[in-house]
């Protein structure tokens, strides 16, 4: 699937910057190396997913998004993003230990 752009508006925007999150950041993650995982406690008539990576500062954040198709093109839509706790880095970093994937 290839993603063309980024969904943004009145809606989802404030969700996201209300943690401090800049627009800029939110798409340095979700157009670097995320780690993405489903989300099926908040999918429910759209599928949702989470994805976790670190802005260009080198700042860990979770951003919540979904898929959306507009004119053909497929768009990220973020619902949420905010920097990650201490205590979410060190697991997520242990995680990536455990289970380096398929270039590891």
């Amino acid at each position: 699937m290839r993603i063309t752009g980024f969904d943004w508006d009145s809606g989802n925007w404030p969700k996201c910057g209300k943690h401090g999150v800049a627009r800029e950041e939110v798409e340095a993650v979700l157009t670097g190396a995320p780690s993405i995982h489903p989300d099926p406690l908040h999918s429910g008539a759209e599928q949702r997913f989470l994805a976790i990576g670190r802005t260009g500062a080198g700042r860990h954040v979770l951003v919540a998004f979904t898929l959306r198709r507009a004119g053909g093109a497929t768009l990220i839509r973020p619902i949420s993003a905010r920097f990650m706790h201490a205590k979410e880095i060190r697991h997520y970093e242990r995680q990536a230990e455990e289970d380096p994937g398929p270039a590891g």
